[in-house]
């Protein structure tokens, strides 16, 4: 079971919860990157890594007996907030077709570099099971 943490004097969170209180069995994902199973990546594009990331998190919590909508928290850590920013309408996108429109709290922050130096993108994921 989860639960919205929205303060009702605040603007409405398009896309992210502020909070979200859950019951039940925690999943802790490591950070997932834009590279497939094999560990190669397919494409460098910016939102293409977002979208394999996801998939990523997707195939770890279905391993677990989950899916997207147990998700409660995921921070985002990009090489380029920029590219971000402009690019956030196909980001939307890739973000909907492959968990739908569950939106858990979110983080993104800017780093300097990653692990992995064709990585754009990695995102680490917390989900609950009722």
């Amino acid at each position: 079971m989860h639960d919205l943490l929205h303060p009702k004097t605040w603007k409405p969170a398009i896309g992210y919860a502020n909070g979200i209180k859950a019951t039940g069995t925690t999943l802790y994902l490591g950070g997932q990157i834009g590279w497939n199973g094999q560990q190669e990546f397919e494409t460098d594009d910016f939102v293409g890594q977002v979208e394999q990331a996801l998939r990523n998190i997707v195939a770890i919590l279905e391993e677990g007996g989950a899916g997207p909508e147990h998700l409660v928290r995921l921070t985002w850590y990009v090489t380029d907030k920029r590219e971000y920013l402009d690019r956030l309408k196909d980001v939307g996108q890739a973000y909907r077709t492959v968990l739908g429109r569950h939106f858990p709290a979110m983080t993104m922050v800017q780093v300097a570099a990653l692990v992995e130096d064709r990585a754009k993108v990695e995102i680490e994921a917390t989900a609950v099971l009722p």
